[in-house]
């Protein structure tokens, strides 16, 4: 579909945006932006987001923390400034039509631009911008050189040739002596699970995902196994167990059996009636109802921070 004649070009009304609002879309555009989906839009990929997500992401602690950029403070503030930056085409309104067919699980929405360009929280957003080409041009003179570099290995001077090759022999032996650890290791552990009642992991932390220096400390420890997380379900509650627990009666003497059975059967009322007995068990007789109330709102909170996923 054509477009009218006095349409600007895209990479025009970016130029066009002051340096405060491109240091904002900098920011959305990074690692702390608003989460993306990929989408097709004409026949190509791209990368789109909702409304929600980026107000949410304005008002993050990571935003604060920027300079140059305008400061925000409400959410109202964080619209304001998603209306400027929509005229200027770094991310543009688009529609998630439903398709007559629903498409296969995990295959990218169909995206359509939309007639009316506005800004609110509940539309998708498709990007029209992908960062700052510096880094894309950096990166692919590095591979070019890098490249160039092991193609000319031969015409290396004859010094660098041979560092080359003592850096690459320390490096194998690096990788071979990480290999042989772990295999000392694990034959180790084997030996103590069959000799020993707890088996002995060395260097436990070996395999974690933990820093480098940490990764050797400490030098040994018991192989625990890993506790299992018991669900709670939510609105129920532990009773204690009172502390002073029942008297026994000897099985020998039936007499005295009968006397405490007797005096244990009183009426319904009177054990319902009698707020000793009640606080002696320790249950709770009247359950507080604004304690799952707020459990709910709770839960209601987590699940609005990731209501994007589901739509």
């Amino acid at each position: 579909m054509a477009g009218p004649s006095d349409a600007t070009p895209v990479v025009e009304a970016q130029k066009r945006a002051d340096p405060e609002l491109k240091n904002v879309v900098e920011f959305l555009r990074g690692k702390h932006g608003p989460k993306v989906r990929r989408g097709i839009l004409n026949g190509k990929r791209v990368d789109y987001f909702k409304g929600k997500t980026a107000i949410r992401t304005l008002l993050s602690p990571q935003y604060q923390k920027l300079k140059k950029v305008p400061k925000l403070e409400t959410e109202e503030e964080a619209k304001a400034l998603m209306v400027k930056l929509l005229p200027h085409a770094f991310f543009l309104k688009t529609d998630r039509p439903v398709p007559a067919v629903p498409p296969p699980t995990g295959t990218p929405k169909t995206l359509q631009l939309a007639p009316q360009q506005a800004f609110d929280e509940p539309s998708y957003y498709t990007w029209f911008y992908d960062g700052s080409p510096l880094y894309t041009i950096l990166g692919g003179a590095a591979m070019v050189v890098i490249m160039l570099a092991g193609v000319m290995f031969p015409l290396w001077p004859i010094k660098l040739r041979i560092g080359v090759w003592y850096l690459s022999i320390g490096v194998l032996i690096l990788v071979g002596l990480f290999i042989v650890l772990a295999i000392v290791r694990l034959i180790f552990w084997c030996i103590t699970v069959l000799s020993m009642k707890r088996a002995i992991w060395i260097y436990p932390n070996l395999f974690e995902d933990v820093g480098f220096f940490d990764s050797f400390r400490p030098g040994w420890a018991y192989d625990e196994p890993k506790k299992k997380l018991k669900k709670k379900t939510p609105g129920t509650k532990l009773v204690k167990k009172s502390k002073t627990s029942p008297p026994t009666t000897s099985a020998g003497d039936p007499m005295e059996a009968l006397d405490q059975a007797a005096g244990t059967s009183d009426s319904p009322a009177e054990s319902a009636g009698n707020p000793t007995e009640a606080s002696a068990t320790g249950a709770e007789v009247n359950p507080n109802p604004t304690s799952a109330e707020g459990l709910r709102n709770r839960q209601a909170a987590s699940i609005e921070e990731i209501d994007d996923d589901e739509s």
